[in-house]
């Protein structure tokens, strides 16, 4: 899992763009969708420098641009839309939290999308920035992903109202998009805890504790990534109230503040399940204690069963010639035979009381 290091990430300078990300091989490519209600037009891996021959300010533009390693590409994008230089190296710097900063006309947004990898505990992370501005919703992504292929889709069929609406509405549809993730990965956590829960009843195996402490930091990580999201979600609300950014038109606020209410449920969500793991974990020293406790309990009958025995033995390993059943002729046989009495006995009684 590539953690995000909110505090001790790399030291960017808001003058210098640099991007930090681990995709650094992926080959920038952008694509264009130029709409309304009555027309779309498609543009894929097209050189920057084309932007303005295709971008229409009389339609809704959505700019998508896959992999920040091309500095050169993601300055010119800021040029052509006046974005400022703190922006952009945040775009860049991928070890920021989740934040959301309003800037003269421009809106900007990143949110880390989660999703789990196969056949293991660990999280991907991907970075998703997004400028908006002057109708125009500019999405970066550090690498080729599916997030919002359904989103194309509708566009393309004209299905719902993303083509009726404009660029905010846009923007809340990938935000929605990248929160699917989330609940995407807490279900596959869950899923994986209850099958762990599961195995903690049948193995006493140690690596179930290390599995438990896994799945402990993932939720915690995940909390740590949609705390900051929640908020940025909030100040979209407090824009509302301000009414001072037009970017967001006043009868969208309202799907922004059901991204919010997703924000809270998956919050909640976590806090459920990590309770739930704090279960799996007590319920794992209890399953450990009680076979310990059975353990130590089938010895200590078995040390009980011996000791009047041993107890005997050891009478009659005296050297005192002064012993008169040393000298008896059935004396071996009568003794071993009251050891044996006395050893059924014991067994008897305590079973009876239900001692073992």
């Amino acid at each position: 899992m590539r953690k995000i290091k909110y505090k001790k990430g790399k030291k960017v300078q808001p003058t210098l763009l640099e991007y930090t990300g681990v995709h650094k091989y992926t080959q920038t490519e952008i694509q264009l969708f130029v709409y309304d209600t009555n027309d779309l037009a498609e543009f894929h891996e097209f050189e920057v420098n084309e932007i303005h021959k295709h971008v229409d300010f009389n339609k809704t533009n959505w700019i998508n641009v896959h992999g920040l390693n091309d500095i050169e590409i993601v300055k010119k994008i800021g040029d052509f839309f006046k974005v400022d230089n703190f922006m952009l190296s945040d775009i860049l710097n991928t070890t920021k939290r989740t934040k959301l900063d309003e800037y003269h006309d421009t809106l900007f947004f990143n949110i880390k999308s989660l999703l789990p990898e196969e056949d293991t505990n660990n999280i991907n992370v991907e970075q998703i920035s997004f400028l908006l501005k002057n109708g125009v919703l500019v999405s970066f992504q550090e690498k080729r992903s599916d997030f919002f292929t359904h989103i194309r889709e509708r566009m393309r069929t004209h299905s719902g109202i993303v083509r009726d609406k404009k660029a905010d509405y846009l923007l809340y549809l990938l935000l929605d998009s990248v929160m699917e993730n989330f609940y995407i990965t807490i279900e596959n956590e869950e899923d994986r805890v209850e099958n762990l829960i599961n195995l903690s009843k049948t193995s006493t195996n140690p690596k179930i504790l290390e599995q438990i402490e896994k799945h402990r930091d993932n939720y915690n990580f995940l909390k740590r990534s949609i705390i900051p999201l929640r908020d940025s979600l909030y100040s979209i609300k407090s824009m509302k109230d301000d009414n001072v950014f037009n970017a967001i038109e006043h009868d969208n606020y309202s799907f922004f503040d059901r991204l919010h209410q997703k924000s809270l449920e998956l919050l909640e969500q976590i806090e459920y399940d990590m309770t739930t793991l704090d279960s799996a974990s007590s319920f794992y020293f209890s399953t450990q204690n009680h076979k310990m406790n059975e353990v130590m309990k089938t010895l200590t009958v078995v040390s009980v069963f011996f000791m009047p025995l041993t107890f005997i033995v050891g009478v009659y390993g005296m050297n005192f010639d002064n012993m008169p059943e040393l000298h008896w002729k059935y004396g071996y046989f009568i003794i071993l035979g009251c050891m044996f009495l006395l050893l059924f006995g014991m067994i008897y009684y305590f079973k009876r009381r239900n001692w073992y």
